[in-house]
């Protein structure tokens, strides 16, 4: 990037990031989601780094927090309040690491102390004859807002220190802390919100710092608001931040008892990737972990650069959005001939993956969003699974951005695209689309499908590609000699491949029909047809009428189905795979019991004794209904390791949540 260009971008940033650092701070009303802050603060980070002649002091990355709030007294901080440079991998802090060891080979051998990183609003805290006598927020770091009244209502933040393990209990003691609130607290007063028709908060961090900066103490105290203490600033002989940690809860501050010491950043990255998996387990937010220096001595002679600490940085997890640019918007075909259109973007680093597409859904989404080619986006992860574009930055344009024009015809087979009458959707009209076989059968083989292990989109790219198949059915004609003479294929890795698509010769009525790739029919409509009709041969010859009568089937699906099993070509594609030797059996559940009648479970995580599919068999088995998705209809979630947002949504739901043992012990 040239030096105007760097100047161009960086001014852009600048006045972004404030603008919502603005309205989130000052206002208490965020715009955007703090990660996508911190992804442009990062981007300006290393512009910055890149052209250090362009930092200026009023950039984000050279100051703290935001402005006092008019209505409370300043504090001016006995020793000024510091922040943290972010780091989101491995790199980044192999990185920091580096850049420390410069100005001294043996910064690091005293190892790190790691904290959690509380998402809540940090505080000071002055105790003078061992009594609390101010509190205030950090501000800009030099100057915050006092607010005493409300951090005494705190029980968290003792009124009085236990000074015994001290020669001089006259001395002032300066700590630093986080106040915060917890998930149940903030759910309730949620609830409460809505019981009065009032707008619901936005984060329990928003809800933490407007709590704090109440004028009126009763407001705060019934906030319920929590605190751990992480620094100790006044030297009581504390030669490492381990000590202060020690220290402070001798002295009757609550410290967090997951906070570790680590002897290098291999066991630094171990500590950050176990918390990231199992931060739902906590009662309270947290969005990534402070790393610092554990040498005290170490820690200030590595000193400060701008707004933060050399020797301390916020390891942040992975965010569940950033921002990145749109390379070029292309499109792709599905198994149902849908056209949908395609970000390619720069790739970044969302929820622990490496995204370089997202979905843009339809032209209408397009136009919502007024994305074009070369805009900076904000990207997420949608049910945190696909990525997807939420917002455009429009600020940031420059003028040379493109908009995308939706194609006439099908970039495959040529033939016309059309918008389907009462949907957003375009398709492929050409059922002989090689995109929409090609889709249909990687769907066919896929694991919730018919699982022909070993026999994934490359291999079916090469069979279509030299002719040896069309569709579905021909996998079933093929032989060992016919994949001897393509590439990557040996005698016994052709051989597997047979063996592997003969084991699946004989399938069970509800995978075939999900394997089918029935437009609308997922695999639980495909159990409720097979478990409904018996047959193939009885699920070709519904009428609409039986069709209607399956609960959670309407006019949408069940036409779906029909239209399909009447379809000429679908029938001779079902007579393909008979003549081919594929047996399909009639489906026989046996209920055991109906000690699960009429209760929903969802499955999240991973299940120690029992597989996922076995375990939804014996839901089904006792008269119970699966479900992929938790509402208040479900009646239990069953949770096992590295249980995810179903997790978190049950628990935002009053949903019960039960273990693997409580759920076997249901159906005994």
């Amino acid at each position: 990037m040239l030096l105007n260009e760097a100047k161009n971008r960086i001014e852009k940033l600048k006045i972004l990031i404030n603008k919502y650092r603005h309205s989130r701070l000052v206002f208490d009303k965020p715009v955007v989601e703090e990660s996508v802050e911190d992804s442009l603060k990062k981007e300006l980070f290393d512009l910055e780094q890149a052209f250090p002649g362009l930092i200026t002091p009023d950039s984000p990355t050279q100051r703290v927090g935001g402005a006092p709030l008019k209505e409370f007294k300043k504090f001016v901080h006995p020793e000024r309040m510091l922040s943290f440079n972010d780091a989101f991998g491995e790199k980044d802090m192999l990185d920091w690491e580096e850049r420390l060891k410069r100005i001294d080979p043996r910064a690091t051998e005293g190892g790190f102390y790691c904290e959690l990183k509380i998402d809540g609003l940090a505080i000071g805290l002055l105790y003078k004859d061992s009594v609390f006598q101010t509190g205030a927020t950090r501000g800009d770091g030099l100057v915050g807002e006092d607010v005493t009244q409300n951090l005494r209502t705190i029980e968290a933040v003792p009124l009085n220190l236990t000074m015994g393990i001290i020669a001089n209990a006259m001395m002032p003691i300066v700590v630093r802390g986080e106040v915060f609130i917890t998930k149940k607290e903030f759910e309730r007063i949620n609830r409460e919100q809505k019981s009065k028709s009032i707008s619901a908060y936005a984060n329990p961090r928003n809800l933490a710092a407007g709590s704090v900066r109440q004028l009126d103490p009763k407001i705060t105290v019934s906030r319920r608001l929590d605190s751990f203490a992480y620094a100790l600033v006044t030297d009581l002989g504390q030669q490492t931040h381990e000590d202060e940690h020690k220290i402070l809860h001798r002295l009757g501050f609550k410290t967090n008892p997951h906070n570790k010491f680590c002897r290098n950043l291999a066991e630094v990255q171990e500590f950050r990737d176990y918390w990231e998996k199992h931060r739902e387990r906590l009662d309270y937010e947290i969005d990534g972990i402070v790393v610092q220096v554990n040498s005290n001595q170490m820690f200030k002679k590595l000193g400060v650069v701008g707004k933060a600490s050399r020797a301390a940085i916020a390891y942040k997890f992975s965010p569940k959005e950033s921002t990145t640019k749109v390379k070029d918007i292309t499109v792709s075909i599905g198994r149902t001939g849908t056209v949908t259109p395609i970000a390619i973007l720069e790739p970044v680093e969302i929820g622990g993956t490496t995204v370089s597409r997202a979905t843009l859904h339809n032209e209408d989404e397009i136009r919502r969003l007024d994305v074009r080619v070369g805009d900076t986006v904000v990207v997420g992860r949608a049910g945190d699974v696909i990525p997807d574009i939420k917002k455009v930055l429009k600020e940031l344009r420059v003028g040379r951005e493109k908009i995308f024009h939706f194609p006439e015809k099908c970039p495959v087979c040529g033939q016309p695209i059309k918008r389907i009458e009462g949907e957003a959707a375009f398709k492929c009209v050409n059922k002989n689309c090689s995109a929409i076989k090609r889709e249909g059968i990687y769907h066919f083989v896929s694991k919730g499908a018919m699982n022909i292990d070993g026999v994934g989109p490359r291999i079916v790219d090469q069979l279509m590609d030299v002719g040896l198949i069309r569709d579905s059915a021909d996998l079933y004609t093929l032989k060992k000699s016919d994949l001897l003479n393509l590439e990557r294929f040996a005698d016994k890795s052709a051989e597997n491949t047979i063996n592997s698509i003969n084991s699946r010769k004989e399938a069970a009525l509800d995978r075939f029909v999900f394997a089918l790739g029935i437009p609308h029919v997922g695999s639980e409509t495909a159990l409720d047809l097979a478990r409904n009709f018996g047959s193939l041969e009885n699920i070709s010859k519904v009428s609409l009428e039986d069709l209607l009568k399956i609960k959670d089937v309407g006019p949408v699906v069940a036409k779906s189905i029909y239209d399909w099993f009447r379809s000429d070509h679908n029938q001779k594609l079902l007579k393909k795979f008979t003549s081919a030797g594929l047996r399909v059996l009639k489906q026989e559940l046996v209920q055991k019991s109906s000690k699960l009648k009429d209760k929903t479970f969802v499955f999240t995580g991973t299940l120690e004794e029992l597989t996922r599919e076995k375990a939804e068999e014996l839901v089904r088995e006792h008269g119970g209904n699966v479900s992929s998705a938790v509402s208040k209809e479900t009646a239990y979630v069953v949770a096992g390791e590295e249980s995810g947002s179903k997790f978190s949504k049950a628990k935002r739901l009053g949903v019960k949540i039960i273990d693997e043992r409580n759920f076997l012990d249901m159906i005994k």
